[in-house]
């Protein structure tokens, strides 16, 4: 069978980080033909040519002018990232799935298209994960956890059994969910967190314990 055409959409830091998850899970290319980044705004050509690949225009012009493709949207916002999966979804392009080969993922894990798994993740069991989700580098996620589509977790999050994390939430560096627990669709835990109780959807919680962010007067 011959590989599979690929694009990654976003070409800023994790779309250069999916490039090397994409590489690492598929070392041959015998499953995927990366084909080159897509984004709206020009990247850093200098650090795409060092890696070996290519610009090829914005979302809006490959669509219109490409054939059937796989596509991974390695954009952090969640709320970006849903937008151009909606895009993507009214063309014969079709999501992927990767996960670096250095993730542990127990067998009784389910993962969404589109999502994108770094390396030194830990995930146990009883686990799934939904669709266009990145989980970054050194996250750990235990048993009987769900997570919905649109999520992003950054790097070295921590996330305790029986949590739920609904859609579209952002989970800050070095946060963590404690057992039990639901964190709200649209919501941010920002860095260094420590989520001791449920999140309500849209809220913003900062700080150890966490607590909802409130302006200043």
């Amino acid at each position: 069978m011959s590989p599979k055409p690929l694009i990654i959409v976003g070409a800023g830091g994790f779309g250069r980080e999916t490039l090397d998850v994409l590489r690492a899970s598929d070392p041959n290319g015998s499953t995927w033909d990366f084909i080159g980044f897509v984004s709206d705004k020009e990247p850093d050509l200098t650090l795409i040519e060092r890696i070996g690949a290519a610009w090829l225009g914005t979302i809006d012009s490959y669509l219109d002018s490409t054939r059937e493709i796989y596509f991974v949207i390695a954009v952090g916002d969640p709320v970006a990232r849903k937008l151009i999966a909606k895009k993507f979804k009214q063309s014969d392009s079709r999501p992927a799935t990767l996960i670096h080969p250095r993730a542990s993922i127990g067998a009784d894990v389910q993962i969404g298209e589109g999502s994108i798994i770094c390396s030194n993740v830990s995930i146990t069991t009883n686990v799934r994960i939904g669709s266009h989700v990145h989980v970054n580098p050194n996250s750990t996620i235990g048993h009987d956890v769900h997570i919905a589509d649109f999520v992003s977790i950054n790097p070295l999050v921590a996330i305790s059994g029986n949590v739920s994390i609904e859609t579209g939430c952002q989970l800050g560096t070095h946060s963590a969910v404690l057992q039990g627990l639901r964190v709200g669709a649209g919501s941010f835990v920002g860095a260094g967190a420590v989520v001791i109780k449920d999140v309500g959807p849209g809220k913003t919680v900062v700080g150890i314990p966490a607590r909802p962010l409130t302006a200043r007067s």
